[in-house]
């Protein structure tokens, strides 16, 4: 893997936060994703979020698994705790990370192929657990590393890049997130950056299992008219002694939009996506009238997007499992292994 540093240098004018950091404390590597990638706009609205909410980065642990969205954790955060696991482990590395050390804020970076696919048990027992995490999906259908193959999540109907229809249903994250008992479920688009920024600041401060499903479009294998995912052309095959690919620039897609509203969001190639924010009366802490809003929208072929739900008095796993209040990565050889006096007590009350 390539990494390309920015410059140290920093214009000694820059806006500082609270604790005196610029938005370049914030960043790391030069991304060598795709010209006009979703997942950049992703890092930007991490990076933005961070910054407004004064996070020391030392603080901060970014853990991912294997794809084009894991790899985005080195594009933010350049001075935070980092850990790339391996193909659809994100979870649990995390989960364990977070419980000999409660005291970092954990950012679990991961998509579509690694979460809904090989991954999606882990995806559903650290959800349901309810790991003290902010767990962002960057969901763009396809499987983007080895070249554009349906993902759990592209829609039924929708057409790859070779013209085949996925005749497979889909896989609504932000649905399973909520049955599975997550406290905070958000969705979004990478293009967002008004309603996103706000969604990843407030899964951050949020004690609990939060997650986001963010639509965030591939230009280069999914780029075609007939997915419902798409950003860029539809390149023609050709027979050859070896294949060149080229991803052309692209300027990526924002928008702007009102609560209660629904916007047509139309891509380079000239497919669409239908994206619904919620309106502001929405009630966010009815679990099962967000699932029946979910499906009511997808019949409709719309994406809702906004705070889909959030529990009130969230809890975290180590509530769950009353662990003590002093991260367990700090305490000595006395305070785990307290005797045998102390385990023959333990034993009795389980008899």
């Amino acid at each position: 893997m390539t990494y390309l540093a920015k410059p140290k240098f920093q214009h000694p004018d820059l806006p500082k936060n609270e604790l005196g950091y610029t938005h370049r404390d914030y960043e790391g590597s030069v991304s060598t994703l795709c010209a006009g990638c979703g997942h950049d706009s992703i890092t930007a609205s991490i990076i933005q979020a961070c910054f407004e909410l004064s996070i020391e980065p030392h603080r901060v642990a970014k853990i991912s698994g294997i794809g084009c969205s894991s790899k985005t954790p080195t594009y933010f955060l350049g001075n935070s705790h980092g850990f790339n696991s391996v193909h659809g482990r994100m979870p649990s590395v995390l989960t364990g990370a977070n419980l000999a050390n409660r005291d970092l804020i954990y950012l679990g970076v991961s998509g579509d192929g690694d979460s809904a696919s090989i991954g999606f048990g882990q995806f559903a027992h650290a959800l349901r657990r309810g790991v003290n995490m902010t767990y962002i999906v960057e969901n763009n259908g396809v499987y983007g590393l080895t070249k554009g193959q349906f993902s759990a999540t592209a829609d039924r109907g929708s057409k790859s890049k070779r013209g085949v229809t996925n005749t497979d249903n889909s896989i609504d994250l932000a649905a399973m997130a909520l049955q599975l008992g997550a406290s905070f479920v958000a969705r979004s688009f990478s293009g967002d950056k008004q309603q996103l920024v706000p969604i990843i600041r407030a899964a951050i401060a949020h004690e609990g299992a939060a997650f986001i499903d963010i639509i965030s479009p591939c230009v280069a294998f999914n780029n075609h008219a007939g997915s419902t995912k798409s950003f860029d052309f539809v390149r023609e095959h050709n027979e050859s002694v070896n294949r060149l690919d080229f991803i052309s620039s692209r300027m990526p897609i924002e928008v702007q939009y009102e609560p209660g509203t629904v916007e047509i969001v139309e891509q380079h190639d000239g497919s669409r996506l239908a994206l619904r924010k919620l309106q502001a009366d929405y009630d966010v802490h009815d679990r099962t009238a967000a699932q029946g809003f979910l499906q009511q929208h997808a019949a409709k072929g719309q994406i809702v997007t906004g705070l889909l739900y959030m529990d009130k008095t969230p809890s975290d796993l180590h509530a769950h499992l009353h662990t003590v209040d002093v991260p367990l990565n700090v305490l000595d050889a006395k305070d785990l292994c307290p005797g045998q006096a102390t385990l023959d007590k333990v034993n009795a009350s389980l008899r």
